[in-house]
Parts: structure tokens; C-alpha cells; sequence
């Protein structure tokens, strides 16, 4: 794996069941993330995109084959060793939220970096600039009871980046989003891109390609097509943040 490599898999697979019911959910999947790419995993329900990331991000243990995350072999490691290289160098984004209901948007993009040790004032002020950056400075004492779906999800995807990670890997983050909101996201991750921060995307929303630099096609488990897009997107999505 290369310096400028920032996550690779070989021969990843994952299957489930046994015997006549055996299913591969990830079958025999080869995969290069360079530094700075925004690559979008799409394909219908069911065709194993959740997984890959899943095992991509260490939160499943693969079948068979192999995955690296900055530069280090993760599908090996211990628990504990691995939950912590996933808490200093992954940010996760996830379709429903996962947000702490009793917790402020403040306390909330906040929280990671309070667990990996920063101090009370240096986390609070990352996640104040991290909620400017998205457009909710203005919000960041309110409840995520209090704020729509579109916030819920910039909220998010601030807590995603509070600790600076390597690669943030997102699963289906629009699904839950109606039409104005999913632009919200949109734009932040057109602004993610521009600012050079890897991201995975898996979704089945044909949108996200409008700030993809790759765009790969899954099927049964497999890559049915990747394409290489130019180093910028090939779609622009206009509009302010608030």
C-alpha cells in the first residue's frame, strides 16, 4: 500500500449463511482509495454496498481477503487496536443520523474528540468551527429534536470530521433526506471535495455522482463498472449553505 493510498482492499469477501443458503454479500472485491478522492459506491438495495463499507471500515470482520487502512492491515487486528485506529483516522456517516438526542449539536460534534482525549476547550472549539463550516453555528445549542433532517445530517457529518480523519466513509446519507435537504448535503460534500478530504459514499441516489470524482457500479457483491470521472466533478451543485 502507498503513501497516497488511503484505503485498499484484495480479494475482500464476505458471505453469509451456510450451504445451500450461503450468500456473498462482498464477493472477491480489489479496491484503491488514493488521498482526496470522493468515490461513490452505487447500486439498488441489497447489492452489498453497506457491507463493503462495513468491512472497509473495520466495523465487520471480512470472510476472506484483506483490507488496509493508513497503511495498516486492519482485517487482523485486535479489537481494541483496531477501534482505535478507526477513532483517529475514520469518519463514519450513517442514513439515520446516530445522533445523541439528549446532547446539543455542539455536544455532539464534540463527543469524539472528547474520547480520544482532546481537552474540553480545544474540542469544543474544533466543533464550533466545524458547525460554522456546515451552516449551524446558529443552532449549536439546539437539540437534534429541534433541527430538520437536512441539520440533522450536517451535524453528522461535523462530528464525522471533529477528529480530522483520514477518510470519512458514508452510508447512504441522503436516504432519509427529502429533496432540499439532500442538497444541503450535497453541497457540503462538494465543499469536502474541494478541500481534498477523502469520502467514500455508498448510495443508490444517482445525485451523489454530481460530486463523485469515481463512480463505481455494484451488483451481486461485485464491481459491475468503475469509472474514473475528471479530477473535478462532473456536476456542480449550486446554492448557499443555510
Amino acid at each position: 500500500m502507498t503513501g497516497s493510498t488511503v484505503l485498499q482492499a484484495r480479494g475482500l469477501t464476505k458471505q453469509y449463511g451456510w450451504s445451500n443458503s450461503l450468500v456473498r454479500a462482498v464477493d472477491e472485491v480489489d479496491l484503491d482509495v488514493p488521498a482526496g478522492q470522493v468515490l461513490a459506491v452505487m447500486g439498488p438495495s441489497g447489492c452489498g454496498k453497506s457491507t463493503l463499507l462495513q468491512l472497509l471500515g473495520g466495523l465487520q470482520r471480512p470472510t476472506d481477503g484483506q483490507v488496509w487502512l493508513a497503511d495498516r492491515r486492519i482485517d487482523t487486528m485486535s479489537e481494541r487496536a483496531l477501534a482505535r485506529l478507526r477513532r483517529n483516522n475514520v469518519g463514519f456517516v450513517f442514513q439515520s443520523f446516530h445522533l445523541m438526542e439528549e446532547l446539543t449539536a455542539v455536544e455532539n460534534v464534540e463527543l469524539a474528540a472528547l474520547m480520544a482525549g482532546q481537552s474540553p476547550r480545544k474540542a469544543r472549539q474544533r466543533a464550533m468551527h466545524l458547525l460554522d463550516q456546515v451552516g449551524l453555528a446558529d443552532r449549536a445549542k439546539h437539540l437534534p429534536s429541534a433541527l430538520s433532517g437536512g441539520q440533522r445530517q450536517r451535524v453528522a457529518i461535523a462530528r464525522a470530521l471533529s477528529n480530522e480523519p483520514l477518510v470519512v466513509l458514508a452510508d447512504e446519507p441522503t436516504g432519509n433526506l427529502d429533496s432540499a435537504a439532500t442538497l444541503e448535503v450535497l453541497r457540503l460534500f462538494e465543499e469536502l471535495r474541494t478541500a481534498g478530504q477523502t469520502l467514500v459514499v455508498v448510495t443508490h441516489d444517482a445525485r451523489i455522482a454530481a460530486v463523485a470524482d469515481r463512480v463505481i457500479d455494484m451488483r451481486d457483491g461485485a464491481f459491475a463498472d468503475d469509472t474514473q470521472l475528471s479530477s473535478a466533478a462532473t456536476g456542480t451543485v449550486h446554492g448557499g449553505w443555510r
